[in-house]
């Protein structure tokens, strides 16, 4: 690998190798640390999510969610720590006991381990809902056309949208569309799912709709990270609730123990008005 750089995110810090695992979906965030000129958004975030887990990040606009949740799949570098899935580094190399960032390319394949769903649903309007779909597994040569056309076919029909596979997404509610996101996610069987505030863009009358697939995704143990201001959702969905303000994790725990009755004062005033 040539011109490779030193990450300037990390000025040069070593960092330990992280341990080898036989898991899938295992997220390490280690004193993770992100700036926007002097604004500092992640202040040290240590966070472990662990396989078929479902964790939902709360907290107020501004808290650094988004950021962390996009730094997760290194669409967002960071200044300081390290975040791997697997034991693997997404966007860095580990030479020795230095970080160096990879080519796009290699970020790019590596990136594919992890599927995200924007609030915004960001799908090719071009494309019909199948084409959407199966994009990424034939342009990565995942799967021939055919095998990418009859897993797209099967991941829509499981998202509710078998009669919609050639409608583009200009005949699709907002709804559909998201369901249409959440499935070309699917399409490259990724460890993890991220989904940044997924309704947050939905007509209150459809969120139900999107809400109910996500529900059916934990159930089946993928390793989930929603970023959410549904606090119902959160509460019966999540394995765990991590609060953040301010760039920091506050407060994390069971949805019972951090919606329910959470302990730090600043969990209790957001939640007061909220609920």
């Amino acid at each position: 690998m040539t011109d490779t750089r030193l990450a300037p995110s990390f000025d040069g810090i070593a960092v330990a190798a992280p341990p080898r695992r036989a898991v899938s979906g295992l997220i390490e965030i280690r004193g993770v640390s992100k700036s926007y000129g002097s604004h500092e958004v992640l202040h040290g975030i240590d966070l472990t999510v662990q396989p078929g887990q479902v964790v939902a990040l709360l907290g107020p606009s501004g808290s650094g969610k988004s950021t962390l949740l996009r730094a997760i799949n290194h669409l967002e570098s960071i200044d300081r720590g390290s975040i791997t899935i697997d034991g693997q580094f997404i966007g860095y190399e580990l030479r020795g006991d230095r970080l160096f960032e990879l080519h796009e390319a290699e970020i790019l394949r590596r990136r594919t381990q992890v599927g995200m769903v924007f609030q915004n649903f960001n799908l090719f309007p071009h494309l019909t809902a199948i084409e959407n779909v199966t994009a990424a597994p034939i342009a990565l040569k995942r799967a021939t056309k055919a095998e990418a056309l009859a897993q797209a076919r099967t991941l829509l029909e499981r998202v509710g949208l078998g009669d919609k596979a050639d409608h583009y997404p200009r005949q699709l509610s907002g709804g559909q569309q998201q369901r249409v996101a959440i499935a070309r996610a699917l399409a490259l069987k990724p460890n993890v799912l991220l989904f940044d505030e997924p309704t947050s863009a939905l007509d209150p009358e459809l969120v139900g709709e999107v809400l109910d697939v996500i529900r059916e995704l934990a159930k089946e143990g993928t390793t989930l990270v929603i970023v959410t201001h549904e606090i119902g959702f959160a509460r019966e969905v999540a394995d765990r609730v991590v609060f953040l303000d301010e760039g920091r994790v506050i407060e994390e725990g069971a949805p019972a123990a951090v919606l329910s009755n959470p302990k730090n004062a600043r969990t209790k005033e957001f939640l007061r008005k909220v609920l």
